[in-house]
């Protein structure tokens, strides 16, 4: 058994191989919070015009065109059966090149599939309707 005892200073310190990673995560942890800093805040919003101030009292109740839609995508404009979607996209077009535009109460089944609804609505954005809205929708809360 031999032991190993350095005579002080006439020995020189053994090489370190080892690299120091105290300053290299202190310079990683600055780069972290600089780049945490500088990215933008994302704003999950929906721009809506809304009205800026009250509207005028309306003389006359408004025109209501009713598109109800079957549990089996069957589309009904004011209680007749639309054929197809061309006559469904001519009927909207007609509506939407009156000046005072009527609304549109939408009302779907609840058992209808999404992508009809979605496409009775995107043809009636498309096509220039502005005064759309869904009616009924309190079947839906189950």
């Amino acid at each position: 058994m031999s032991m190993n005892i350095s005579s002080g200073s006439s020995a020189e310190p053994d090489v370190m191989i080892e690299m120091n990673m105290t300053p290299l995560i202190d310079v990683m942890l600055v780069l972290i919070i600089m780049l945490i800093i500088t990215i933008p805040i994302q704003n999950h919003a929906v721009n809506l015009n809304m009205p800026t101030g009250t509207p005028p009292p309306q003389v006359t109740p408004p025109t209501v065109v009713n598109i109800d839609i079957d549990f089996d995508g069957t589309i009904l404009w004011d209680g007749n059966v639309v054929a197809n979607q061309a006559l469904l996209e001519d009927r909207m077009r007609s509506v939407a090149a009156i000046p005072e535009q009527p609304e549109m109460h939408l009302r779907p089944n609840k058992l209808v599939a999404y992508k009809t609804v979605a496409g009775v609505m995107a043809a009636a954005q498309r096509l220039g309707v502005t005064k759309i809205g869904l009616v009924g929708n309190e079947q839906f809360v189950d």
